[in-house]
């Protein structure tokens, strides 16, 4: 939760004052503004979305009974509100979508928007108190959280105890502040524990990679059930105050929101298989998977694939997923954003889609904790705001969701944020589903929360000072690395 970058931009001086801190600490903090010297850029997908042999291979959509055919496909689309007009451009977008996913659409899937931390916080308790087999949780920031007088760590605990096996990844970084005696607690009671890219050089040896971090947050029970999104099990979502491993430097205040979404269906197998293949790369101990992958009957109407984005691949999976379905967008395109610090390819899209009618709306947060990644969004909405984007800023909470809706049929939830970092760095996560029902709650909430917040005109804000236009201009030097 704490932003990586909030950290990025002292973290060369960081390095050096090294005064008063163990000897360990200052290895790390070396060994991470080495990391931030090296960073990568944003590569140039234009030739991957615009290649025309990505429209040749057939759109695969599993079903209950294998892939549909042709017919079956459209007659799908046309239940999801594609119409003639643009169901060519739909499915277009989703064979581009398929090529660089590598998964293929599933059918069958039922989902639940989690609006905010208290409702993913409830249902991840009631999900893990059903479980009868096995529980894998794969999060950035783990804390012993608690719900209804619960905490996870004794929730967990339990169901070990009565044999359901527990399986955790969780991010060095992300949850560096978590006491150990929490990872103690769990280790003694069996459950499996794997941090992901110790930021400590001593402990990752030859692996070392601190600036490669596992964004995701993923829990899957029994292979049939998943919970996926934004929201850390971070005690950030239960007080007004930021939780231990996310407090920034500013002390900065204020209740976080983020967005979840609850899965039922045969997609689960995709985020299984996405945590199996981190348990493996980092060297998890062996796993009896025999009851990972269930047979899952239909559980809804959405179709639904799975998108593990990870600095490894040579294509960035979502965000040509995403620029991709911009690009598509007939209609409209709404989009959260938690960080808005959009690379030069993703402004230049939401542009284009304005000035060719489409009603693009991006809702951003007033305040952050990172004082960095707001200066960089306020430096881009004049040129957003003259194209006819418009943008929404919330206030009174720490806005961390990351969802878009686009024509009211297509739509994300995940751990991705609009900015550098998602593409570039982190490991993350994203589900994308086809269907009106999660479509609808979705642009609920987003118009929702636009009654609450303020639109941004163009003629006022051109009137702010000189001196905040040009701490916006200078902190673009950083936005790389947000």
């Amino acid at each position: 939760m704490a932003r990586w970058l909030h950290l990025n931009a002292g973290i060369g001086w960081r390095a050096l004052d090294c005064l008063g801190a163990s000897a360990t600490r200052c290895l790390i903090l070396v060994g991470l503004s080495a990391g931030i010297a090296a960073c990568a850029s944003v590569p140039d997908v234009n030739q991957i979305i615009n290649q025309p042999s990505l429209a040749a291979p057939r759109l695969e959509i599993i079903g209950a009974h294998g892939p549909l055919t042709a017919r079956q496909s459209k007659a799908l689309f046309s239940k999801m509100g594609a119409d003639e007009h643009n169901i060519d451009a739909l499915q277009r977008h989703l064979v581009i979508e398929q090529a660089v996913a590598e998964s293929p659409l599933v059918a069958g899937n039922q989902t639940h928007v989690l609006r905010d931390g208290a409702a993913t916080f409830r249902a991840v308790f009631s999900a893990i108190r059903g479980a009868k087999n096995h529980i894998n949780l794969e999060y950035f920031i783990f804390e012993d959280i608690e719900s209804d007088g619960q905490s996870l760590g004794e929730l967990l605990i339990e169901k070990q105890r009565a044999g359901v096996t527990v399986n955790i990844i969780y991010d060095s970084f992300g949850s560096n502040a978590t006491p150990i005696e929490l990872f103690d607690r769990l280790k003694a009671a069996g459950i499996n524990l794997v941090q992901f890219n110790p930021v400590n050089p001593l402990i990752a040896g030859f692996r070392y990679s601190p600036n490669d971090r596992d964004h995701r947050k993923i829990l899957i029970v029994d292979g049939a059930m998943a919970i996926v999104g934004g929201v850390n099990l971070s005690a950030a979502y239960q007080s007004s105050s930021v939780g231990k491993s996310s407090a920034p430097e500013d002390n900065f205040a204020g209740q976080w929101r983020d967005t979840d979404l609850q899965i039922s269906g045969p997609v689960v197998a995709q985020l299984q298989k996405l945590f199996l293949d981190h348990w493996a790369t980092q060297k998890g101990p062996q796993l009896d998977a025999t009851n990972f992958f269930p047979v899952v009957s239909p559980k809804g109407a959405e179709v639904m694939r799975v998108i593990g984005s990870t600095p490894d691949n040579e294509i960035p999976r979502y965000y040509v997923t995403l620029l991709s379905a911009i690009r598509n967008a007939e209609k409209s395109v709404w989009l959260i954003a938690a960080y808005f610090v959009p690379t030069h390819q993703e402004k230049e899209d939401l542009i284009d889609a304005a000035r060719r009618g489409i009603d693009v709306r991006v809702l951003v947060p007033d305040k952050s904790d990172s004082e960095s990644s707001i200066a960089v969004q306020h430096s881009h909405y004049s040129d957003l705001l003259e194209a006819g984007v418009k943008i929404y800023e919330s206030h009174n909470e720490v806005l961390h969701s990351k969802t878009v809706v686009i024509d009211g049929v297509w739509s994300v939830i995940g751990s991705s944020n609009f900015d550098h970092r998602s593409v570039i760095f982190n490991d993350e996560v994203d589900a994308v589903i086809l269907g009106k029902d999660t479509a609808r709650e979705l642009g609920d909430m987003f118009e929702s929360d636009l009654k609450k917040a303020t639109q941004i005109d163009l003629a006022t804000w051109e009137e702010r000072p000189l001196s905040q236009k040009l701490n916006e201009m200078l902190s673009r030097i950083w936005q790389s690395m947000l």
